[in-house]
């Protein structure tokens, strides 16, 4: 057990469909669909379900139902005041980090698991893991994928659709596919919130 274990965060290949790892994912699944099941007003009990479904998970997280995660957020780690918008999926094979007050759009997938392109292993299912981290701060618009080892800065805006495929600098707009950087976010964000709309403060 420890063996294959070990492999899913050593970026190893592995057969993710051992018997010795099934059964523990499985169980994990069951917490993900109790989550998934919960009612709109049972505030506590998604909160009581998160803290055992994730490795870390910070205070005032919302995660709309329905959450996607192949090991039912047992390698994700989320900081405070994490918000995700409905069908957040998350390949975590291996760890997901995310800092504190970062938002997720619906629609949006973190992978860290991938396959090699050998059709030979392909065929066997091989896999391997990569782990991601998001800053803290960070906008991830609707749709948005994230591949495998990843590392996004902190205060990032990351543009609807766009497919992160490798890492991101702190405080910058990017979007598109492949994802690259647009633009530094500054002082003229601190002023305007859409194109020539002002951000009146005295109203907020």
């Amino acid at each position: 057990m420890t063996d294959i274990k070990e492999k899913l965060h050593s970026g190893e290949l592995y057969y993710p469909s051992s018997s010795e790892i099934m059964s523990e994912q499985l169980d994990c699944l069951e917490l993900l669909y109790d989550f998934n099941a919960t009612r709109p007003h049972e505030a506590q009990k998604r909160e009581e379900l998160l803290k055992k479904m994730f490795a870390e998970i910070g205070t005032d997280c919302y995660i709309e139902p329905p959450l996607h995660a192949n090991w039912g957020g047992k390698h994700v780690h989320f900081g405070n005041a994490v918000y995700a918008n409905f069908n957040l999926t998350l390949v975590d094979d291996t760890h997901i980090y995310v800092g504190d007050s970062t938002m997720f759009a619906p629609n949006v997938v973190i992978a860290t698991g991938t396959h090699p392109l050998s059709p030979e292993l392909r065929e066997k299912a091989y896999q391997y893991n990569l782990p991601v981290r998001i800053g803290k701060n960070c906008w991830l618009g609707a749709g948005v994928i994230v591949l495998p080892g990843v590392t996004i800065g902190d205060n990032v805006v990351v543009g609807a659709g766009s497919v992160v495929t490798k890492d991101l600098p702190d405080n910058v707009l990017a979007y598109g596919n492949p994802c690259r950087v647009i633009r530094e976010l500054g002082e003229h964000d601190k002023i305007y919130y859409y194109k020539d709309r002002k951000i009146n403060y005295d109203k907020l």
